[in-house]
């Protein structure tokens, strides 16, 4: 007979003991258990930068919503609080941007990938995002320069493909998108 034993919520990080944090580091909360977020490499830095101003730019001529970029505060609930690399919030559901924070889900998250914390976002951050219903989410691997577009359904999130140099992605969030991906990486 195999026995359950559950962690209680007494020792569960939340959202208030986030704010204790000291202030000089960044840190994420996943279903209670807190993670500290190393600085990015260079080639992560320019990355996300080549995305913002590709999505900034699209986000803007088509007056869709907010763009914006880590370190930004997204609570998804109490025990979950992430700094996702880039994330975009539709009009239609602006009223989750506060001036602290975000909370609730996003439309759209971007995560770049770093060799140190590649399992987090692959499969902790995957299925925290699912459950808290952001509609798509790409995983950026610099190691392979590809970006994968992942789309929320009924069973979680389905693969809509991984895109490499030669192939210009799209969003199913952000319709009329495309992004030739070779711009993307330095």
């Amino acid at each position: 007979m195999k026995i359950m034993t559950k962690i209680p919520e007494s020792l569960k990080f939340t959202y208030k003991d986030y704010l204790l944090l000291p202030a000089d580091k960044r840190y994420e909360i996943i279903e209670g258990d807190l993670y500290m977020i190393p600085s990015p490499f260079t080639k992560h830095q320019e990355i996300s930068f080549n995305l913002t101003l590709i999505l900034s730019e699209f986000i803007r001529q088509e007056d869709l919503g907010k763009i914006f970029y880590a370190p930004c505060d997204v609570l998804l609930s109490e025990y979950d609080i992430v700094q996702p690399d880039i994330l975009f919030i539709s009009k239609e559901r602006s009223n989750i941007i506060t001036e602290k924070n975000i909370q609730g889900a996003p439309d759209l998250i971007i995560e770049i990938l770093s060799r140190s914390r590649k399992h987090i976002d692959k499969r902790l951050k995957s299925r925290l995002y699912a459950r808290s219903g952001v509609k798509e989410y790409w995983i950026v691997d610099p190691d392979k320069e590809t970006i994968e577009v992942l789309t929320l359904g009924v069973e979680g999130y389905k693969s809509e493909g991984i895109y490499g140099r030669k192939d210009k992605l799209k969003s199913t969030v952000l319709k009329g998108l495309s992004v030739n991906v070779t711009e993307v990486f330095p």
